[in-house]
């Protein structure tokens, strides 16, 4: 399947767009914060591959942080298979921060908008790690390339993130409703690559692909936004759209599966 780049309608001034888009997410985030973990299935999966994925690293010195931490899915997972380790919780989403079981033991959290770049107290990190957050971000691959240069020498960037070749039974289904395509407008997965290449040297690369069969319309749409998923600079569908994007659905061949692309990143500073 062929990627296409990342495309965003811009204003004349992106700032005041960008940060009413962050606050959009934010807000439905807020809104679900309590049954976020509950409804989560993938996002649960992917923190135990990447903690996984750290248990035999070996991690120096010097800051250790989760980007975009929500309730600390990641992190849990990093710290159950590396005790050692003791990341900071980084989030634009007070209300996600504050659902760490307390089981999982204290941890340093901060409130932060990775729109504005990573703080200060992460240079010269020697882990950074994040799941499910970059496509939130305006400008994922401008914000991956801080990523990368924050990190110190022999640091390490652990990574997920869906990607532009998911939801192809969505785009179509909308495309026969004739009502917009409300999704997120996900980052091209060779676009990634390409922007961590230039920094630092790959250990591991994967483009992991997961599905549903045939999940109704209005079904899935109600499932991200019991996780607070459901933000985009599209908008919502009016109730008439939604009915005809619920009768164009049904793909064809009706075994069509509805897909998540997922970038899995392991790399590896110089």
């Amino acid at each position: 399947m062929v990627e296409t780049p990342r495309a965003r309608t811009r204003t004349a001034d992106p700032a005041p767009a960008t940060a009413l888009f962050s606050e959009r997410v934010r807000d439905c985030f807020s809104g679900a914060a309590n049954q976020y973990e509950g409804g989560a299935r993938i996002q649960r999966a992917i923190a135990w591959r990447l903690g996984h994925l750290c248990r035999p690293l070996a991690i120096g010195p010097g800051p250790k942080a989760d980007l975009g931490a929500g309730t600390g899915l990641l992190a849990r997972s990093i710290v159950l298979h590396r005790p050692d380790l003791n990341l900071l919780r980084l989030d634009n989403c007070q209300a996600l921060l504050e659902q760490e079981p307390p089981q999982a033991g204290a941890s340093s959290r901060l409130l932060w908008d990775l729109n504005l770049g990573l703080p200060a107290q992460l240079a010269g990190a020697s882990l950074l790690a994040s799941s499910f957050a970059l496509q939130w971000l305006e400008q994922p691959r401008l914000q991956l390339d801080q990523w990368a240069s924050q990190l110190a020498r022999g640091g390490w960037l652990v990574l997920a993130v869906p990607c532009s070749a998911s939801f192809e039974q969505w785009r179509q289904a909308a495309g026969r409703a004739r009502v917009p395509f409300t999704g997120l407008a996900l980052p091209a997965a060779s676009e990634l690559i390409e922007a961590v290449e230039c920094q630092l040297q790959v250990v591991r690369c994967q483009r992991l692909r997961f599905s549903r069969r045939r999940p109704q319309a209005l079904a899935f749409l109600r499932e991200l936004k019991a996780i607070g998923a459901q933000a985009s600079p599209t908008g919502q569908l009016s109730r008439t759209e939604l009915r005809r994007l619920q009768t164009h659905w049904t793909p064809n061949p009706p075994k069509c599966p509805l897909e998540w692309e997922v970038l899995l990143l392991l790399a590896r500073k110089p």
